[in-house]
């Protein structure tokens, strides 16, 4: 695995820790489409499971199917987000933010399709049911100002859900996700 560790300058002088794991899976971002949406979702491999590796496989094209009998579907499965927060506080980023990561599927904000093509995709180790810890919601907060930064299109408005994004299909980062806590905590 290519890794190691980047530090990046957040606004008001603070440096976030980022460990960089290169993704295979995304391709360059259209130089026309502005960078305006931040998307949360929630991953865990398995299902409800924290820790281990098994996200970071799928996202560099590693999983091996063979480690848990509900693998087998994300077989051929090329997915990947720009950053992963674990239930430690870690901060895995896979792809690059000026690039398209592939991580909101078919999608839709404000009538604009391919939500990809124009959003960065956050994944927080978790589930819908079980709360998000304190270390996780520090760590969003700081990337996503951060972000906001470097993005500044990236409004506060413009910060949703997978589930927000996709109605249908999606339901993360769920009913465990604390959004008044969270938008507060920007402020």
């Amino acid at each position: 695995m290519n890794k190691d560790n980047t530090l990046f300058e957040i606004k008001k002088g603070c440096l976030l820790n980022v460990e960089q794991q290169k993704s295979p899976h995304f391709e360059p971002r259209n130089s026309a489409d502005e960078i305006n949406l931040l998307v949360i979702h929630n991953i865990s491999l398995p299902a409800g499971v924290f820790g281990g590796d098994h996200i970071t496989n799928l996202f560099l094209g590693k999983i091996d199917i063979k480690a848990d009998e509900s693998f087998l579907e994300l077989a051929d499965m090329r997915v990947s987000a720009h950053c992963l927060i674990r239930r430690d506080g870690t901060i895995i980023q896979y792809v690059n933010f000026n690039d398209k990561a592939w991580h909101a599927g078919i999608s839709n904000f404000l009538g604009r399709e391919k939500c990809n093509d124009f959003s960065i995709g956050i994944e927080l180790e978790g589930t819908d049911e079980i709360p998000y810890t304190e270390l996780q919601y520090k760590q969003l907060v700081k990337l996503t100002t951060s972000l906001q930064y470097y993005y500044p299109a990236i409004i506060n408005d413009n910060i949703v859900g997978h589930c927000d994004i996709a109605p249908n299909r999606k339901t993360d980062p769920g009913a465990s996700f604390n959004w008044q806590y969270f938008r507060q905590c920007l402020q």
